[in-house]
């Protein structure tokens, strides 16, 4: 299937980045290329547009989406935990601007054999980068009880989590748990049916998304990445971090307000002696779709989108 996504708050974001005709901008979350595209088609030919990805099927796509843009584009499978080392070996001293684009993507849920939905049978996999070797089968049969009951309460918020390690500690006893129908038939056993007919989302969305940010490691990497994209930055660089869930937007939420703050003396000291300076200014509050285009793609409905810019040292 080809790859389709459509892009979550796009004006929004193009907004909150500012784009400069001649400027460097650095996406870290490839996907598609549908924000890059936008940012790319406000680019002259002296601008730059460097995308990373650690999915094959989106860098393809990317590459077809961005094909006769008028500029730079260098396109480069990693992980944005490693984005420091890729500006280093393009010769890239600074960026513009910086892209954060979290979560999965519509063509990963929909790709059946990816493993990352709970409405597809499919074998459990649900790597972004298919040549890791952790994959959702190995979290599922080789975690301990205790540490499946973590991630699912971690990582899930999930309220019966130590009910459905339990239930899947047991199941695997007498056969591995191969393929996402299988789990989701353990995750209903667990959880009871008042708690099922009352729920208003699938009983096996919130353990899906965390075995899939324990296989990804989405949310250890996420807070020293948006520190490294800010380093990166120009003064009057912008930095826009669109999340999808509660976990990974505390942490961008955290990480942001922790560089925009100023003075980190003591309470109490009646003048500031540690010198301190915020390395950003935060651009207002989140963003969040208008009903017009959650009506249009429901899964943006739990977008927030978070956007700062970057300080010039006094």
């Amino acid at each position: 299937m080809g790859f389709e996504h459509t892009s979550v708050l796009p004006a929004e974001t193009i907004a909150a980045l500012d784009v400069k005709p001649d400027g460097i901008y650095l996406d870290c979350t490839l996907g598609g290329a549908g924000h890059a595209r936008r940012i790319a088609e406000r680019l002259s030919a002296r601008g730059r547009l460097i995308g990373l990805d650690q999915d094959e099927a989106a860098l393809a796509a990317a590459r077809e989406r961005l094909a006769g843009v008028s500029c730079r584009v260098d396109i480069v499978k990693s992980n944005f935990s490693a984005l420091a080392g890729v500006l280093e070996s393009l010769g890239v001293d600074h960026v513009d601007g910086a892209l954060f684009d979290l979560g999965v993507s519509s063509h990963q849920i929909d790709t059946a054999e990816r493993g990352f939905s709970y409405m597809q049978d499919a074998p459990l996999d649900m790597r972004m980068d298919r040549t890791r070797c952790l994959s959702a089968r190995e979290v599922v049969n080789d975690y301990s009880e205790a540490e499946l009951c973590r991630i699912f309460r971690d990582y899930g918020e999930e309220r019966w989590a130590k009910r459905i390690a339990a239930f899947i500690a047991a199941a695997r006893t007498e056969r591995p748990i191969e393929t996402t129908g299988d789990l989701v038939d353990v995750i209903c056993r667990a959880v009871p049916k008042s708690v099922r007919r009352a729920a208003v989302g699938h009983p096996a969305k919130r353990v899906f998304q965390a075995v899939r940010i324990e296989v990804n490691d989405e949310l250890g990497i996420l807070g020293d990445s948006l520190r490294a994209a800010v380093k990166a930055l120009a003064p009057g660089g912008r930095i826009a971090v669109i999340t999808f869930h509660s976990l990974e937007d505390r942490i961008a939420k955290t990480t942001l307000r922790e560089l925009a703050r100023g003075c980190i003396c003591p309470p109490g000291l009646p003048v500031c002696v540690c010198g301190h300076e915020p390395e950003l200014r935060l651009l207002g509050r989140a963003h969040k779709p208008e009903a017009a285009e959650v009506e249009v793609n429901p899964r943006a409905k739990s977008a927030k989108l978070r956007a700062a810019e970057k300080l010039p040292r006094t």
